[in-house]
């Protein structure tokens, strides 16, 4: 499997976003569009801080 799970780095912390990404889709002003295995979808501001695809790992930084 090749899906992530996908991260937001806040104040020196990671939140977990959502599980099992599949699809990572850029929209407007720095948002995000994340759609999971099960379609579950979800929007985040942010800037991508990292991708560890071996680690099934999306970072994201948030923004103010």
């Amino acid at each position: 499997m090749c899906e992530a799970n996908a991260y937001l780095y806040h104040a020196g912390r990671e939140e977990l976003i959502l599980e099992s990404v599949d699809v990572v889709q850029p929209e407007a002003d720095d948002h995000y569009r994340l759609i999971n295995i099960f379609n579950e979808q979800k929007i985040v501001k942010g800037r991508i801080r990292s991708m560890r695809l071996v680690e099934h790992k999306i970072l994201f930084e948030a923004l103010p």
